[in-house]
């Protein structure tokens, strides 16, 4: 495995590429990835099932903490959610490199439809019962964590190759859109239907993907042959980013930022009410969870266009600052006029971070093991995040949400300093 050079972002650069050298390509924004026909179709199917997904992960938090009174189960219910992620995300990067990523994507949304239907009965039931519903969003979850490596993989092979890093910063910003329109959606939506309308709402959505999946046009990926058990090739992906110095740290720096940084991810409801004294739900939490997902937008935009041609190593190191010393305000913050600016901020600092790791990984990695890597990456960013979220959710039982961030900001300040990426080949 050739190591990344070391370059320097001009009008043109080259994008290194983990198995295969590099390649010079010219500097690109973000929107010029709309640009190719088959990325737009897939990129907007999923964008509006992505809404669905957010709709419902916002507001089956609110609806456990309601139906349960109980923050640790709001903290379980997340995990169900994101945490199949932490176990099979490698899984599915592994099923992404070896069969038809179409099929795989069809089979998977329809599985997460079925289930967010039976989500939908369960709570249309005069006493929804909390363990249902909570195998129901494990299932969902599952089905997720299956296909998202798929879709990670998939997006960036429908554009040229000077659009990767446009493609991989309109999938952020796809994340964090949905997220808006998801919780501002419910939000507003719960005004007029029951959550169990919500769910099958999501249930609908999932058609978009499908049909875009179906419909959209794009070359097949060719896995060299192999004779190696799933165990095997499994391990392989580990092993590739184990003897990668760029790939290894990335992973690492995410994985523990996820464990011990974004715990306020999974509680935000619990935050809401304890330090803002906010009521769940309600259009109040709704917007304070917007706010801070609108932030997270702005910076998926910026970072593959405003922020383009500038260091990524700087600006990854740099907003790991910004982020801790913004985690420490929202901690300490019990004015609600105080969080909306103060979660824009947050939110706007947390996803530079990402989209600017995302990107730094997804130009260094080779399409033949794009899948199983992008699987890593959902495994240390997705599925780490519900982890540290359920360990906080028992942790609450004896320290209170505050201490918690306050860690976080600690962790933040020390990751500023391992995560130095220009040492190991990254601009």
């Amino acid at each position: 495995m050739q190591k990344a050079t070391t370059t320097t972002w001009a009008p043109e650069t080259a994008v290194c590429h983990s198995l295969n050298g590099c390649a010079t390509v010219e500097r690109k924004t973000a929107f010029d990835a709309l640009r190719n026909p088959q990325f737009r179709i897939v990129w907007l199917g999923t964008f509006a099932s992505s809404i669905g997904t957010w709709m419902q992960n916002v507001v089956l938090g609110a609806y456990v903490l309601m139906l349960t009174g109980n923050p640790w189960f709001v903290a379980l219910t997340f995990f169900a959610c994101m945490g199949p992620q932490l176990f099979l995300s490698p899984v599915g990067g592994l099923l992404a490199d070896i069969v038809d990523r179409r099929k795989l994507l069809v089979a998977l949304q329809i599985e997460q439809l079925v289930f967010s239907v039976a989500l939908a009965l369960v709570a249309f039931g005069e006493h929804p019962n909390q363990w249902a519903i909570l195998s129901c969003a494990l299932l969902v979850g599952i089905g997720n964590a299956l296909s998202a490596p798929a879709v990670a993989s998939l997006l960036p092979t429908l554009v040229k190759p000077e659009d990767i890093k446009g493609a991989v910063a309109l999938q952020a910003m796809q994340y964090n859109l949905s997220r808006v329109v998801g919780a501002m959606g419910g939000a507003w939506l719960l005004f007029v239907l029951d959550f169990g309308f919500l769910f099958v709402i999501n249930a609908a959505t999932y058609l978009f993907a499908i049909v875009a999946i179906v419909i959209a046009k794009y070359p097949g990926h060719i896995s060299e042959p192999s004779f190696k058990s799933g165990f095997q090739e499994l391990a392989a992906g580990f092993k590739i980013a184990g003897a990668d110095p760029l790939i290894r740290r990335v992973l690492t720096t995410m994985a523990m930022f996820s464990l011990f940084s974004l715990t306020f991810v999974g509680l935000l409801p619990v935050i809401a009410v304890d330090n803002f004294g906010v009521k769940v739900p309600s259009s109040t939490y709704a917007f304070l969870y917007s706010v801070y997902g609108l932030g997270a937008l702005v910076a998926s935009v910026s970072v593959g266009s405003v922020l383009t041609g500038r260091s990524l190593a700087r600006l990854i190191r740099g907003a790991f600052l910004v982020f801790a010393a913004l985690l420490t305000c929202y901690a300490l913050t019990r004015q609600i006029e105080l969080a909306f600016p103060a979660g824009f901020a947050l939110g706007f600092a947390y996803f530079s971070l990402i989209t600017s790791m995302s990107m730094t990984l997804q130009a260094h990695i080779d399409d033949s093991i794009r899948g199983r890597i992008s699987g890593l990456w959902m495994m240390t960013f997705n599925g780490t995040v519900p982890l540290g979220a359920l360990i906080a959710g028992v942790s609450l039982l004896f320290i209170n949400v505050t201490v918690l961030l306050l860690f976080g900001s600690f962790v933040a300040v020390l990751l500023a300093a391992y995560c130095n990426l220009s040492k190991v080949g990254a601009d």
